[in-house]
């Protein structure tokens, strides 16, 4: 593969401020890493950290953790990867292998644990650097723009839920209707489940059943979703991506006897009613993404069961309004920066 000495990428200069396209030297990977020509990276919610600083990555940082590319070149020390081969980076972006959380194989929660796009540069670029032990292989045939956020969104839920241990047959209920909420339909759906979606208004029922709820809930017309998940019978897990905290203490209430609230957002801080926990046995959980293997199993099961990840293609020119789309929620339902 010839490479340019140059390339263009999408970053953040200062926090705040938007993104700037800009050319950048082309660098060899280093000890370990691999060097990717990105096909397509995905658009997150979580990518405003990196514009905030959340996570302590510094400036100028180039965001993104859904990448989706080919293998340019290897640095010293990696092997299983060859120039060509399809190659995908989520949001665990390395990890030490030491600590407590590696010696146990849960990578994503290392303690010292790299983030694609947020501590390290990431994928709103032409070409991205990956670090050889958190890349995920992609298959061949797979559409870059489809599956890249398979790569957070698409594994944040298919990882978690799976982590749950529900069995088939058992009720599922998801609150929301975005780009982590219409995936999450179609997993439960296809892990089995019976699945009621939450969500405002009447005009999504019918979209929501498509993607395979059997049952739906308009909080325009009942508010109190719990209480509306008591009248379904209740559900064993309830699965919210929920940015604010209202509402979720009410999620609880529709949970069936030792049922679980997974969070998969961050909302804050949340009351919770420990009397009611303790009287039926509920739990709160999260779920902290995942690894590399966890991504590659992620998109099998994405293929092999028919989910269609919807998205929305933006230029590389356009990263700003792919961004923008993002933020003001009028992307259905995952925009997605292509390389094309």
């Amino acid at each position: 593969m010839t490479l340019p000495k140059t390339y263009k990428q999408a970053v953040f200069r200062e926090q705040g401020a938007p993104l700037t396209l800009e050319d950048a030297e082309l660098k060899q990977p280093g000890p370990g890493e691999v060097l990717v020509k990105v096909e397509a990276c995905g658009v997150c919610f979580s990518d405003t950290f990196a514009q905030h600083n959340v996570m302590g990555g510094g400036f100028p940082m180039v965001p993104g953790h859904e990448i989706i590319g080919r293998v340019a070149a290897v640095g010293e020390g990696v092997s299983g990867w060859k120039v060509g081969e399809r190659i995908g980076g989520g949001w665990h972006g390395g990890h030490d292998g030491t600590c407590q959380a590696c010696k146990k194989g849960w990578h994503q929660m290392c303690d010292n644990q790299l983030v694609n796009g947020e501590t390290k540069p990431g994928g709103y670029a032409e070409f991205a650097l990956l670090r050889s032990e958190a890349a995920a292989r992609i298959p061949e045939h797979v559409d870059a723009a489809k599956y890249a956020p398979i790569l957070c969104a698409g594994v944040t839920v298919f990882n978690s839920m799976r982590h749950m241990n529900i069995s088939p047959g058992e009720t599922v209920a998801i609150q929301g209707l975005g780009g982590l909420g219409h995936l999450a339909i179609q997993y439960a759906s296809r892990m089995g489940y019976r699945v009621i979606a939450i969500s405002r208004g009447s005009a999504k029922e019918e979209f929501a059943r498509k993607l395979g709820a059997h049952e739906y809930i308009n909080t325009e017309k009942t508010p109190d979703a719990g209480a509306a998940l008591q009248e379904l019978g209740g559900a064993k897990l309830v699965v919210t991506m929920s940015p604010t905290a209202q509402g979720i203490p009410d999620l609880l209430k529709g949970l069936g006897i030792l049922g679980k609230l997974l969070i998969l957002s961050v909302p804050g801080e949340v009351p919770v009613n420990t009397g009611i926990l303790l009287r039926y046995g509920l739990s709160v959980q999260s779920w902290p993404s995942g690894h590399a293997t966890d991504s590659e199993e992620a998109i099998q099961f994405t293929e092999l069961q028919g989910i269609d990840c919807l998205v929305e293609k933006f230029p590389l020119a356009k990263a700003n309004d792919a961004y923008k789309a993002m933020l003001d929620g009028t992307v259905r339902f995952r925009a997605v920066i292509t390389m094309d």
